[in-house]
């Protein structure tokens, strides 16, 4: 059944693109834009057009020859070969932002047994025209002027065969109601069993206070629900987990989700990126390219992985900037005669809360439950994978080992820290300055140089003149 919610997610996503896709090119006269026009590239041609009243209905695209688009419909014909053609039509010429409507109508008749010409012109310049004559077999015809194309776009739809237009226009409703009748089903059968998984995860973590991410907050019920248990079912289940359990870790998201949750989330966020980006598209009234769409489906995949390199970037730094603080810390409550767990527990009371007094949080709970005090701190460095941190935690273990005190190899590694954190401080503002020099180049420089040569030019322009 879930494979089914699949499907028909994927059917529902690209009736969606089919939908949007059409409504770039709609079938209404109205709502034909200059962009649309330019997109088809219809075959343009310079032929002349008889008249009969089977143009009634039909679109034309035409070009003038200074390369403005325009749109004709034609309205009703009057065809009398003995004495009367006439020609109703709407037409619109674009112009740029502006636009130019023609005359409505266009008609010839015979005077004194002579045909006269006539026209209407479609560009403000008067370069390109529409015009009327009786040709050699005596039949009413429309010619272009020099430069002018034309190309026929479709007949207007009207009585059964806009019935039809219905049927095609309803047809992907149907589908999409099938759809989401699906997913609805697949909710309501798996609704009882979630419910009672999520009452048992509320209470194992009754008391604990869970600052949960936006980002997993508000797509965990789709992935955890869809995509989950057919990860859970992979072959290569181990790889995933020895590829994605450390990176977790070092995130700090172990609590709040395993690497099965983190590689279904990726695949949910195939289906959730051309959402996310259609969803954005419409509530912002833009007009990207739809063709970009199946694009975001690559982006979303990709998306947790940058997502979590920047939780992990973000966590190291937090890390180093606590560690003197808290290494300082160490160092006085093991000088002042407390054990180094005892002096870990004072520092877990008394720091400012970072990722460095949660990870010795869960150091006090391993050894609460039996690990080693090596063991521990071997898991801590593996946890946060810094190298400051690891160089600290093999000093402890190897003091540890021989029984030496730590108290100055703390005091020691806490100015060591110092150092490395003013370095880097230089290193950063060094940088920095040559960050600055590209907005500088492209945005400060040009204004400068605008506001110094400008005045100069406007004089020497007001003496030309």
């Amino acid at each position: 059944m879930r494979i089914s919610t699949v499907i028909s997610l994927l059917v529902f996503l690209l009736l969606s693109l089919n939908a949007w896709s059409q409504a770039n090119c709609p079938n209404e006269y109205s709502q034909i834009s200059a962009s649309c026009i330019a997109s088809l590239n219809k075959p343009f041609a310079t032929k002349n057009i008889t008249l009969s009243t089977e143009l009634n209905g039909n679109i034309f695209f035409y070009k003038t020859p200074g390369g403005d688009l325009g749109k004709l419909r034609v309205i009703a014909t009057t065809v009398d070969s003995k004495r009367e053609c006439t020609l109703y039509l709407d037409a619109v010429t674009f112009t740029g932002e502006r636009v130019f409507i023609p005359n409505s109508s266009i008609s010839i008749r015979a005077d004194k047994s002579n045909w006269l010409k006539d026209r209407i012109f479609l560009d403000r310049e008067g370069l390109s025209a529409l015009g009327m004559e009786k040709n050699a077999k005596g039949q009413c015809q429309l010619f272009l002027t020099q430069g002018t194309e034309i190309a026929f776009f479709r007949k207007h739809i009207e009585g059964k065969a806009k019935e039809e237009n219905y049927l095609l226009f309803f047809a992907p409703l149907v589908l999409v109601f099938i759809a989401i009748f699906l997913i609805v089903r697949v909710f309501m059968e798996d609704q009882d069993k979630f419910k009672t998984q999520e009452a048992l995860e509320d209470a194992e973590n009754s008391g604990k206070v869970k600052n949960e991410i936006f980002f997993i907050k508000i797509t965990k019920p789709f992935y955890k629900r869809y995509f989950v248990p057919m990860v859970q079912g992979a072959k290569n289940k181990q790889t995933i987990r020895t590829k994605w359990r450390q990176k977790l870790a070092n995130a700090g998201l172990v609590k709040d989700m395993t690497p099965e949750e983190f590689v279904a989330l990726k695949f949910f966020m195939i289906l959730g990126g051309p959402f996310a980006f259609l969803a954005i598209r419409w509530i912002m009234s833009e007009t990207w390219p739809l063709s970009i769409t199946p694009a975001m489906a690559i982006v979303g995949y990709f998306y947790p992985d940058l997502w979590l390199s920047g939780l992990i970037k973000k966590r190291g730094d937090e890390t180093l900037r606590a560690m003197p603080f808290i290494v300082d810390m160490l160092a006085l409550s093991v000088e002042a005669g407390l054990d180094f767990m005892a002096a870990i527990q004072r520092v877990i009371e008394k720091a400012p809360n970072s990722p460095l007094v949660e990870e010795f949080e869960t150091l006090i709970k391993e050894t609460k439950i039996g690990s080693s005090r090596a063991e521990g701190l071997r898991q801590l460095a593996w946890r946060v994978n810094i190298i400051e941190i690891n160089s600290f935690c093999a000093t402890l273990i190897a003091a540890d080992s021989v029984g030496a005190s730590i108290g100055p190899l703390l005091k020691q590694l806490s100015a060591e820290l110092r150092v490395k954190r003013s370095s880097r401080a230089e290193q950063l503002g060094a940088t920095a300055a040559t960050k600055i020099l590209i907005p500088m180049i492209f945005f400060i420089l040009p204004a400068v140089l605008v506001a110094i040569f400008a005045p100069m030019a406007l004089k020497m322009m007001a003496g030309k003149l």
